[in-house]
């Protein structure tokens, strides 16, 4: 429980689970393990009860890039929330090898990989230089669903 140790002395919580409109369902899971991997779904940012981030929009327009940095911080826990849901203990987690972040932009606005960092310093925080390093990409979008302002996959390798 060291991961949910740490979290705790960041004063940090894991969201409660997606709450998803009306009418919606998903064919897929959030996580799917194999072998000794487990690959991420893309998640959005959430509120501690399951509800989607505010503000809502584009980057450099709706949303500032403090805001997306945030969010993508509060992304980073909903994908720690699924991990912790899939896996049982986050300790599972021996390193995080991929991460593919992506950033609804408006025109103008290139500096995705600074709001994606807001995800890669809580891995790093919380898994050290180790196991939280991990490969990345950072994309502006024109839109993501619900119009979040960012939209977070990633790969980790598992222990057993």
């Amino acid at each position: 429980m060291r991961i949910e140790q740490r979290l705790t002395e960041l004063g940090l919580t894991l969201p409660e689970p997606m709450k998803l409109p009306p009418g919606l369902t998903l064919p897929f899971p959030w996580v799917r393990v194999h072998e000794n991997r487990a690959f991420v779904s893309g998640h959005g940012p959430l509120e501690p009860d399951g509800t989607l981030f505010e503000p809502r929009g584009k980057v450099g327009a709706e949303v500032t890039p403090e805001q997306a940095y945030d969010a993508a911080r509060k992304t980073g826990l909903a994908v720690l929330a699924s991990l912790k849901l899939a896996l049982g203990d986050l300790d599972r987690v021996t390193a995080w090898l991929r991460v593919f972040g992506m950033v609804a932009t408006a025109p103008g606005f290139a500096t995705m990989p600074a709001v994606i960092n807001g995800f890669s310093d809580l891995i790093l925080e919380l898994w050290g230089q180790d196991a939280g390093q991990h490969a990345r990409s950072a994309v502006g979008l024109a839109s993501l669903p619900f119009g979040i302002p960012v939209e977070i996959e990633a790969e980790v390798a598992i222990s057993s």
